[in-house]
């Protein structure tokens, strides 16, 4: 039998849960790193470990033919894509398949009209699964404005490739819709490498309810349970959990009827995830399908007790699921952790982990990638932990989790913890009104703190090993020696009031690192206060930055593409 050996196209926490279950199958694993990953977790447990690039993700992560060199040395025999990045690049792939190596996922073809948004709703429709109305083609800005009156308001303008809920904005009104155009399709070329967008009807009282399913090639497509994913923020999901609390047996028969339904008229195999909205009236609506691994796919394993990446790779290889027993059991709740100030906004904030202590006890799971000491980069998504807990039901779960966010320490960068707590302590959670559109609106009430000033190290430690990083053709080679390790963690954005960025004298200051996507006014411009002078994109978000005042624009010394430092100069204000 051939020895496997899995790379794993990733990086942060996913790249660790991976590994861990090469490890537990007997698989060799094989980590991939950019030169802003050279020291971090994901690197460090893999049995092998090879440099795909700088840390632009355009030149590392998202470069299929640094991935593949890096597969042709470590000589794999199989690929995982993980979520995010190339995992739903129908050529990514492609190009595994042609380079010889097992892609852990579905076919090229699925992956391309499952992505492709327009053709996943014609299918949708063929299998009997009801869809929202929209337009069934991209669109262009000229024939997005004659068929929003059909289509309605509000309506949703969301990307036609990808998903995660980047390039997704809602227009409530015409005089809104090519502005809201233009920002999607910018986002959708700089996240997914196509501009192409549809209209959809918006759901205003939405709830988020997605199916989990896995199919084999032998046309076994099994049901592993829904997830209720309605806490969100600007379309970007924050807790999950599982079983839905809206969804009875009636309603998940149903649902999973219509999921399986699906992935047989698409041809579908390997895990996926079908995403829907529910509506007060207990009706869904197919929204996506994600033909990859899910984020949020732990809690299902929490309830299942199955390992869904243990599946993955054994319907790769040819495995049966045919026999496979799903009892869930209890509920399982997840919070995302990330490197986010909720007070400031959200203000993403990267930096050094000063301080680092997870939480235990029974039934309490923690998919991380960093330890203390580590550096939460400013070039990718902000997420570097998932917390997961279960219980017997959902309040013994919702209490296990706030036990356990208060357990959870971090420090060095800002957390999504204060949220979470808040969130699952309002009445709204713990009743189950909440909608996909809650939580913005309600967080004014929570008058959440901006957390600390984040840049102090540690004082006073002792110096310890070192490990320095070696590289020989690209591959890693760790050496540990006896010297000084730098303790200093890079200071944290500072920023008031949100994303506007800092105002000293009339100047206008980034609030953190990142890239410049679009200056909208220029030198000797007046301007008012509130007014955005710039769109920042940091760690996967386009930050608008806005001046504190009103006057004329004297000092631009911005461009389009630029990448600028935490506190860089944008604009100058007289």
């Amino acid at each position: 039998m051939t020895k496997q050996k899995l790379l794993i196209a990733n990086r942060g926490e996913i790249a660790v849960r991976i590994i861990r279950t090469c490890r537990e199958m007997g698989i060799t694993s094989v980590a991939i790193y950019s030169d802003a990953d050279r020291d971090a977790l994901h690197v460090e447990l893999a049995d092998e470990s090879y440099r795909v690039g700088p840390a632009l993700a355009s030149d590392s992560y998202l470069s299929i033919g640094a991935i593949l060199e890096a597969a042709r040395k470590a000589k794999t025999t199989l690929v995982h894509p993980g979520y995010g990045f190339l995992a739903e690049r129908a050529q990514f792939a492609q190009a595994v398949e042609e380079a010889g190596y097992t892609f852990v996922g579905p076919s090229a073809h699925a992956i391309e009209q499952m992505g492709d948004k327009a053709a996943a709703r014609r299918i949708a429709d063929a299998a009997g699964m009801p869809i929202v109305p929209g337009t069934r083609e991209p669109v262009d800005i000229d024939a997005a404005k004659k068929e929003a009156p059909r289509v309605g308001y509000p309506l949703l303008v969301k990307a036609a490739f990808g998903g995660g809920g980047k390039g997704m904005h809602v227009v409530r009104d015409a005089k809104h819709l090519e502005d809201s155009l233009k920002r999607a399709a910018r986002e959708a070329q700089s996240y997914f490498g196509r501009p192409e967008v549809f209209l959809e009807r918006y759901v205003d009282r939405a709830h988020h309810i997605e199916a989990q399913v896995i199919a084999d090639t032998r046309g076994e497509v099994v049901f592993l349970g829904e997830r209720d994913c309605s806490v969100q923020r600007r379309h970007q999901k924050l807790i999950e959990e599982t079983p839905s609390p809206l969804v009875d047996e009636t309603l998940r028969e149903r649902f999973a009827d219509a999921a399986t339904s699906l992935v047989r008229e698409a041809h579908y195999v390997n895990a996926g995830t079908i995403e829907c909205i529910l509506d007060e009236d207990g009706s869904f609506y197919f929204l996506e399908m994600n033909t990859r691994l899910q984020v949020e796919h732990t809690v299902t394993e929490m309830v299942t007790g199955l390992d869904i990446v243990a599946l993955q790779i054994d319907v790769a290889l040819g495995g049966s699921l045919a026999g496979l027993e799903i009892a869930p059991r209890g509920h399982a709740i997840q919070c995302r952790i990330n490197a986010e100030d909720a007070g400031r906004n959200f203000l993403p904030g990267p930096g050094r982990i000063t301080r680092y202590s997870e939480p235990g006890g029974p039934f309490v799971r923690v998919d991380s990638g960093v330890t203390e000491g580590r550096d939460v980069p400013g070039d990718y998504d902000s997420m570097f932990a998932k917390l997961v807990v279960s219980g017997a039901d959902r309040e013994q779960a919702r209490r296990r989790m706030l036990r356990a966010l208060d357990e959870y320490v971090v420090e060095g960068v800002p957390t999504t913890i204060p949220v979470h707590r808040w969130v699952l302590e309002t009445d709204a959670f713990r009743d189950s009104s909440h909608t996909t559109t809650w939580l913005e609106k309600a967080l004014p009430e929570a008058h959440l703190p901006a957390q600390a000033d984040l840049s102090q190290g540690a004082p006073g430690r002792t110096t310890r090993p070192q490990d320095i990083l070696v590289e020989v053709d690209g591959r890693r080679i760790p050496v540990r020696i006896f010297d000084e390790r730098r303790e200093a963690a890079p200071k944290a954005p500072t920023g008031h009031g949100g994303h506007d960025g800092e105002h000293v004298h009339g100047e206008i200051r980034a609030p953190m690192q990142g890239t410049i996507v679009k200056v909208l006014v220029e030198k000797g411009q007046s301007i008012r206060a509130g007014e955005v002078v710039c769109i920042l994109e940091a760690m996967k978000m386009e930050n608008h930055i806005a001046s504190t005042r009103e006057g004329e624009i004297t000092d631009l010394p911005i461009r389009p593409g630029q990448v600028v430092d935490t506190g860089a100069l944008l604009a100058v204000i007289d």
